[in-house]
């Protein structure tokens, strides 16, 4: 086994181990022997399902799943909860396989290891992309069969039977009468002596004979959340440690330049003062004290080279950029010259502005260095990443660094990024003994890491009965796969920043797309929930949407002429256009939208309803959502995912846009960065399409579709389009 992470160009979705490094200890072991496991429980107090050093003496963990003499079944979870729901559904496909209850199953964070816990999807270990279910289906499956195989061989040989005439259920085996029974804590010490067959060659079960995958299974991660147990990063607590409040440069490579340390000394409780350039913290025996002891440092700022940027210079910039030809997604046919050739055409420019993230759980992290090694309580959807990155910081091995991961209040992508553990550390250093670094509201939102602001022209050609006979579409905007993966960079091509742009559902012939990679001053770009097809589908789908206007046909009419060929994303078009009584009548100023998607693996369509007031205001009555994303685990999950990614990305849509002036990022809170409120929640409906295809991913599906279908909506009650988010409701208003 690698010590720590391996390198990213080294990543491969298999990973070579011995059998004989599987079998260790007085237990079964199921995957790879791991040297460190992270021992940190998911709640705050001892409960049934606590996994904190079990057997640690005797038996070493492996890499998803071990079972020790007492039969308690624990899956070290490869991916990182934040509210997604993929404890629940990765140990659903764990006890499907092994023959538990899922109730039998415990959960306990993995540790930092690419080479054991790599989402094949992504390549590392990473916990986004809406990847988890289509990373782990046949992983975890294949676990659960290998210890139901070898505990059932455990009991055969003790009963001199063959293995075939027994069967396992709820964690016990018994033999073809059903009078001899054994619990799998009874047969670990056997099973282990066993040879362990390739997960390769065990046959898994046959989908039609499923017990738990496909059912609606309640969460396990709930009743925690519920009764205050569950631990966040943000609620670690350790002896000795003093936490701290911390002020970053306002605009981006600024430093401080003048801090009045003694006033901030002089307030009770605060210990020191931090000084590391870009920030400055203040270190206190509790977090009041130190929020104090910051307002006193009465900080000043050196601006730096970026002290000039401004938002109208950023979109300028796009502007002329997006003018140049780019790296090239798709060419096919001669787009130029059926364009010029045609009996129509039709123009048009997007814009969609840089977003925050503003999950509930501010950036946070506990940091304790010491000359050896190097503790991280923190909630990470990267670890290794992190890991190596700390690393790198404090030239400590990489195994010197212990992340103790956690639950997180919300990630969307940002939690991707280890720069808020990067400066905790940076402070650490400065501090005798364990600190907590917690940002403010207003540093979390004014030094996040955002959604790119991307401007996109598109240009079709219709021939005389309108089909679409040509069509360009070039994006402008940051490369976030160019700095966080460069090597999935290939000629200048960002793969992610032309998802659902270069390959649209739609049979288009003379198709030319490509990407100007543009970087403004002074703004750090990220994963925002989707990035890439959220930006892609709004544009994609409304300028689709005009191509049927100018054509004078049915929105979903046209759409179903170009998916003849795309007889999945022509079912989920139809589903969600009948569930939402396309067609029937509306009052004046009311308007249905609709749009289709292929992302992450699933197919998705929307109708969004909608009422505009006189005075532009924007009511979004109904949402219906159709969704196939193959073989599902939890449609109880599907239909959580899909309410709070539709209300992630319509919250976006309405309200959404971070702006800079001299630098600085203009919104600082939920005042001026506004979530969504609970009188301008809409009904959403979910309709899931099961099918044998396999599985897709769900979480980011709907924060990609949904703008795209509220804007066509806007448009049908108002004739006025929306190129432009989020949604200008002055440009709606009524002229009579």
């Amino acid at each position: 086994m690698m010590d720590g992470p391996i390198p990213r160009e080294q990543i491969t979705d298999k990973a070579a181990v011995s059998r004989r490094a599987v079998l260790q200890g007085a237990g079964l072991l199921l995957g790879f022997a791991l040297t460190d496991a992270s021992t940190e429980p998911i709640f705050a107090a001892p409960a049934s399902r606590v996994v904190e050093n079990e057997v640690a003496a005797t038996f070493a963990p492996n890499g998803f799943i071990r079972i020790n003499p007492t039969g308690a079944v624990t899956l070290v979870m490869p991916m990182v909860e934040m509210g997604q729901g993929v404890y629940t559904s990765l140990s659903m496909l764990l006890a499907e396989e092994l023959e538990v209850k899922l109730d039998q199953i415990q959960v306990q964070h993995a540790p930092p290891n690419h080479a054991l816990y790599a989402n094949s999807i992504i390549g590392i270990q990473n916990t986004g992309g809406s990847a988890s279910v289509r990373a782990f289906w046949t992983p975890l499956r294949q676990a659960g069969a290998v210890g139901r195989n070898l505990l059932i061989a455990a009991a055969a040989k003790r009963w001199n039977v063959d293995p075939v005439t027994c069967r396992a259920k709820d964690g016990v085996v018994f033999d073809a009468t059903g009078s001899k029974h054994l619990s799998y804590g009874e047969l670990v010490n056997a099973a282990a002596k066993l040879p362990v067959p390739s997960s390769a060659n065990v046959k898994l079960k046959d989908p039609k004979d499923f017990t738990l995958i496909g059912t609606r299974a309640k969460r396990v991660d709930s009743a925690i959340k519920v009764d205050g147990r569950a631990l966040y990063g943000i609620d670690a607590r350790l002896p000795g440690m003093k936490l701290a409040a911390v002020a970053i440069s306002p605009v981006l490579g600024g430093k401080a330049k003048t801090v009045d340390e003694k006033a901030a000394l002089a307030v009770k409780g605060v210990r020191q003062v931090v000084n590391i350039d870009e920030a400055v913290a203040v270190i206190a025996d509790h977090t009041g004290a130190a929020k104090k002891g910051l307002e006193a440092a009465a900080i000043t700022w050196d601006d730096g080279p970026n002290g000039k940027v401004n938002s109208a210079d950023i979109v300028k910039q796009l502007e002329e950029e997006s003018t140049k030809p780019g790296a090239v997604a798709r060419n096919e046919g001669d787009a130029g010259k059926a364009l010029a050739e045609a009996a129509q055409r039709v123009a048009a420019i997007y814009q969609v502005p840089f977003l925050a993230h503003a999950t509930m759980e501010p950036m946070n992290c506990t940091v304790h260095l010491q000359k050896d090694r190097c503790d991280i309580w923190v909630g990470t959807q990267a670890p290794t990443i992190t890991q190596s990155v700390v690393a790198e910081l404090t030239g400590l091995p990489k195994d010197a660094i212990k992340i103790h991961n956690h639950l997180i209040g919300g990630g969307f992508g940002r939690r991707l990024e280890a720069d808020g553990t990067v400066l905790a550390v940076k402070i650490a250093r400065h501090v005798d003994g364990p600190v907590k670094v917690i940002w403010s509201r207003e540093e979390d939102i004014q030094h996040d890491m955002y959604r790119p602001y991307y401007l996109d022209r598109l240009s079709a050609g219709l021939d005389a009965a309108g089909n679409p006979v040509a069509w360009t579409h070039r994006i402008a905007g940051s490369s976030v796969m160019a700095r966080y993966y460069p090597p999935y960079v290939k000629d200048g091509l960002d793969p992610d920043a032309v998802e659902a742009a270069a390959e649209p559902p739609y049979a288009l012939p003379n198709i030319h797309v490509d990407f100007v990679r543009v970087e403004p001053p002074g703004v750090r770009t990220s994963w925002w929930r989707g990035v890439g097809p959220t930006h892609n589908v709004f544009v994609v789908e409304s300028f689709i949407d005009e191509l049927a206007y100018a054509a004078k046909q049915d929105p979903v009419a046209y759409r179903k002429g170009l998916l003849g060929h795309n007889p999945r994303a022509l079912a989920v078009l139809s589903l969600a256009a009948e569930k939402a009584e396309w067609g029937s009548p509306l009052p004046a100023r009311h308007g249905r939208g609709i749009s289709v998607q292929f992302a992450y693996g699933s197919y998705t369509s929307q109708v969004a309803e909608v009422e505009v007031a006189a005075d532009g205001s924007v009511k979004v009555k109904r949402i219906v959502c159709a969704i196939d994303c193959g073989m599902y685990v939890n449609p109880d999950t599907i239909e959580a995912q899909v309410q709070g990614g539709t209300l992630f990305g319509l919250t976006a849509a309405r309200h959404g846009s971070i702006t800079f002036k001299d630098g600085r990022v203009e919104q600082g809170n939920f005042d001026t960065y506004l979530p969504m409120r609970i009188d301008e929640v809409p009904l959403v409906e979910t309709h899931v399409i099961r099918n044998a295809e396999a599985p897709g991913g769900v979480g980011e599906a709907p924060t990609a579709i949904v703008s795209a279908a509220v804007t066509n909506a806007i448009f049908a009650a108002t004739g006025k389009r929306v190129r432009k988010l989020p949604i200008d409701s002055d440009s709606l208003k009524s002229s009579s």
